[in-house]
C-alpha cells in the first residue's frame, strides 16, 4: 500500500459515486472530505525516533508494534529487580517501559499509516477497521470495500462520507441510514435508490428533498449537484 495505490482506490470510488475521475490529491481529499474523521496521528517511536502512527496520542511516549514484539522476544519486557528508595524512583522506572503501542495491525496486508486494523487489505490512514478491503481515511468501519472518509459503518461498498450506516453502495454523505444506493446527502432513511437531499423516508426512488421527480429531470438535477460537490 502506498500513496499511488490509495489514489487508485479513491478514483474507483469517485467513478462509482460520481461517475467522474478524481482530480484531487490525497491532501485535498483529507481536507475536503475527511476533515472531521478521527484518524491516526503521526508520532515518533520513543525507542528509535522513527515515524509511526497512533490512534491515541495522550501518553506522549510510543513504540511500534513491531519494535514492541522485538523487545518481547529479547527479554519479555522484564527488568532485573533493584532496590527502590522512594515512590518517584518506581514511577520513573514505570514511565520508561510504559509505552503506547502504535500501528497495531493484525492478520492484515498492505496497511500503512494506520492503527488497530483487523483482517483487512489495502488500508490507508485508518483506525478501528475490520474485515474490509480498500479503505481510505476511515474510522471504525467493518465488512466493507472501497470506503472513503467514513465512520462507524458496515457492509458498505463504494461509499464516500458514510456515517453510522449499513448496506449502502455508490453513495455520498449518508448518515444513520440502511440500504441506500446511488444517492447523495441522505439522513435517517431506509431502502432508497437514486435519491438526493432526503431525510426520514423509506422505499423511494428518484426523490430530491423528499419530493418525487420523474427520472429524466432527476438525473438532470443530480448532474448539477455532483458538479457543485466537486467544484465548490
Amino acid at each position: 500500500m502506498n500513496d499511488t495505490k490509495a489514489l487508485e482506490i479513491i478514483n474507483k470510488i469517485f467513478k462509482n459515486v460520481f461517475e467522474k475521475e478524481n482530480n484531487y490529491t490525497l491532501n485535498d481529499i483529507l481536507e475536503k472530505f475527511a476533515f472531521d474523521i478521527k484518524l491516526p496521528k503521526q508520532v515518533l517511536d520513543s525507542t528509535t525516533n522513527e515515524i509511526t502512527w497512533a490512534d491515541s496520542i495522550s501518553s506522549g511516549r510510543f513504540i511500534t508494534n513491531a519494535n514492541m514484539e522485538k523487545r518481547d522476544q529479547s527479554d519479555n519486557w522484564m527488568l532485573p529487580k533493584k532496590e527502590i528508595n522512594n515512590l518517584q524512583e518506581l514511577i520513573d522506572i514505570w514511565n520508561n517501559i510504559n509505552l503506547t503501542t502504535t500501528e497495531r495491525v493484525y492478520d492484515s496486508i498492505n496497511v500503512i499509516k494506520s492503527d488497530t486494523i483487523y483482517r483487512c487489505e489495502n488500508v490507508y490512514r485508518s483506525t478501528g477497521c475490520s474485515d474490509s478491503k480498500n479503505i481510505i481515511y476511515c474510522d471504525s468501519c467493518a465488512n466493507s470495500e472501497f470506503l472513503l472518509a467514513s465512520n462507524r459503518s458496515g457492509n458498505c461498498n463504494f461509499c464516500l462520507r458514510t456515517d453510522d450506516s449499513k448496506d449502502c453502495s455508490n453513495s455520498y454523505n449518508v448518515i444513520c441510514s440502511n440500504k441506500v444506493s446511488n444517492s447523495l446527502f441522505i439522513q435517517d432513511c431506509f431502502n432508497l435508490h437514486e435519491c438526493i437531499f432526503c431525510s426520514h423516508i423509506a422505499s423511494k426512488k428518484f426523490c430530491i428533498a423528499n419530493m418525487q421527480f420523474e427520472e429524466q429531470e432527476y438525473y438532470e438535477i443530480k448532474n448539477i449537484i455532483i458538479d457543485w460537490i466537486l467544484n465548490s
